[in-house]
């Protein structure tokens, strides 16, 4: 009889444990190893042709070794980044195009707020797992795209798509 208690009691504490939230992506180191993320790499430093002739420094400006993510992204998609903010010149009619039905100015907070309520709404009854899970891929199921569907549907209408591999039967549930 105490046996038997002592193992529902354990279950019981299992159980409960698994109720904690830790939200969709659990993004925690695995040991106690150095942090790689703490790193950020600058590019290398360069001597000017002439030291009388450099600018006087400017407080709160930006080091010329700082990485510059937005301007390096986008030379490395074939544009020209811009130090100041500013759309290049040579950008202006793509921007044009891609804002031609307007643009929302707080995008990015509707989106966050929408999909808060999205995951919420998910995880009414998900929160209890025995075993850690990733969440992820669960919540947006039904928003995941199956490429070769996809395909094979522009295909059906006469779409030229690039060839793709054959497609897995095991994507789709």
């Amino acid at each position: 009889m105490r046996i038997s208690g002592l193992v529902v009691g354990a279950f019981l504490i299992a159980a409960l444990g698994a109720c904690e939230n830790k939200g969709l992506r659990t993004l925690q180191g695995q040991g106690d190893g150095p942090d790689e993320f703490i790193v950020t790499p600058v590019k290398p430093l360069a001597t000017p042709e002439s030291l009388t002739q450099l600018p006087p420094p400017t407080p709160g400006s930006r080091n010329l070794v700082d990485l510059q993510p937005r301007n390096d992204a986008a030379a490395a998609l074939g544009g020209r980044g811009s130090a100041s903010g500013t759309i290049p010149g040579s950008d202006a009619a793509l921007v044009a195009h891609a804002a031609r039905r307007g643009v929302a100015p707080a995008i990015r907070e509707e989106l966050a707020a929408e999909d808060a309520k999205f995951r919420k709404r998910k995880a009414r009854l998900t929160q209890i797992r025995i075993v850690p899970v990733d969440r992820y891929n669960e919540a947006y199921r039904r928003e995941a795209l199956d490429p070769a569907l996809v395909a094979e549907q522009y295909r059906a209408r006469g779409v030229a798509t690039p060839s793709s591999p054959p497609r897995n039967t095991g994507f789709r549930q």
